[in-house]
């Protein structure tokens, strides 16, 4: 499917370290290369702490990468600055987890679905409630919401009039920092459809980022898993379940809990915590946890090689 396509989004060797005390390093990103493509879903999956948040900013330019490059449309956007790194922001956006986070609480919600388009002089004044109107009509919210306060809203209103701000400058690319997961399991769902036929109108590439992996891989059309900062398998969803190779990932999905399994099915946990991102074993990052890890893999870090056709994993167990 991905072949013949050209991505619109390019990730190469992306790093992210943060300096401690005593001269130490915590690498919180480290060497993640991926491809988005227009009017597809990726989904990125892992546990807290691996990275996977860090991640998004820098994609949404609100970290800078310590080294590696992103491209949009094969132009390299890593390093900018000042006006391009504005109008940059039309063409990526991102949804947070907590929107209240980014909301002005002393601001009308008409007024912060309003403000892109101010900001950028795209409507005059007198445009910008009828354009928030029909923003607000996009996402499924009453245009009589208008003049509420954050704080007077559910949490799956926030949400919404979050994805209709983020879709007031026509973004091509949307990464969505764990959008969903504050909200109850009958609210997620709404969003979660409400992203996928905006998705279908206006042709959107998503960036999902989650440690939900039966919700990502519904919604995405391929998933990366991280562990540690790294990337250790890049895989089409609707093959997720079968042709999974990588020891982390088929620890992730023997752990999801599924409300058609069989009462008696076990559900099975990944023994352990995580090493520190401060102090990343020699080797594979999943050593210390993975149960059919031999000598290879405690000397040598797997690089991400290709299965098959658009299947990458890193693990020195799959190709010895």
């Amino acid at each position: 499917m991905f072949e013949d396509m050209q991505p619109i989004l390019e990730i190469k060797n992306l790093t992210k370290q943060f300096a401690l005390e005593g001269g130490k390093k915590l690498t919180a990103v480290d060497n993640v290369s991926l491809e988005v493509y227009s009017g597809q879903s990726l989904g990125i999956v892992g546990e807290s702490g691996c990275g996977k948040s860090t991640l998004a900013r820098i994609i949404a330019h609100l970290e800078s990468a310590t080294s590696g490059n992103i491209f949009y449309k094969n132009r390299d956007i890593t390093h900018l600055k000042s006006e391009e790194l504005r109008q940059n922001r039309r063409t990526m956006q991102m949804i947070f987890q907590d929107p209240s986070a980014s909301f002005n609480p002393r601001m009308k919600l008409g007024d912060i679905v309003s403000e892109p388009l101010l900001n950028f002089k795209l409507v005059n004044k007198g445009q910008a409630m009828v354009e928030t109107k029909k923003l607000l009509d996009m996402v499924g919210l009453p245009e009589t919401i208008i003049s509420r306060y954050p704080h007077q809203l559910s949490g799956g209103q926030k949400q919404r009039a979050a994805i209709a701000r983020a879709l007031s400058l026509k973004p091509e690319i949307i990464v969505c920092d764990e959008a969903t997961s504050d909200l109850d399991v009958s609210i997620q769902a709404q969003v979660v459809q409400l992203l996928v036929d905006l998705q279908k109108e206006q042709g959107l590439s998503y960036i999902f980022i989650g440690h939900d992996l039966a919700l990502i891989r519904k919604i995405c059309h391929r998933i990366a898993v991280m562990y540690l900062g790294r990337i250790v398998e890049v895989i089409d969803s609707e093959v997720l379940t079968t042709e999974a190779v990588h020891p982390y990932t088929k620890a992730l999905l023997a752990s999801v809990f599924s409300v058609q399994g069989e009462s008696n099915s076990a559900i099975e946990v990944i023994e352990g915590d995580p090493p520190s991102p401060s102090e990343i074993p020699i080797g594979c990052s999943f050593n210390s946890r993975c149960t059919k890890c031999a000598g290879k893999c405690f000397r040598e870090k797997p690089e991400l090689k290709e299965v098959k056709t658009n299947h990458f994993t890193a693990c020195h167990l799959y190709f010895d």
